[in-house]
């Protein structure tokens, strides 16, 4: 099963071998963060950490764009403008 748009009045995320994908990201952002733990902790260059912090931000930008790609195609895919909607709200939050 695909992505679920609007089931029991909530938006799903992903499931089965998406839902993988993306766990693997975020568990590959979280190793950059714990790097960016340890690199201000031993007080390294400031242009290292910086270098390191842009790249975990855009990891984690491009995981955020997938998911929501993912959910806004299966929901348009199903004629769903409900959950269309409450996606566009959540984005406009940010």
């Amino acid at each position: 099963m695909g992505i679920l748009c609007d089931y029991n009045n909530t938006i799903m995320v992903i499931t089965g071998d998406s839902m993988k994908d993306v766990i693997l990201r975020l568990k590959r952002v979280g190793g950059q963060v714990e790097g960016l733990v340890r690199m201000i902790e031993r007080e390294e260059e400031c242009s290292q950490i910086i270098t390191q912090f842009q790249a975990a931000k855009a990891a984690l930008d491009n995981t955020f764009s997938l998911v929501l790609q993912r959910n806004l195609k299966e929901c348009v895919n199903h004629d769903d403008s409900k959950s269309v909607e409450k996606i566009l709200k959540l984005i406009s939050k940010q």
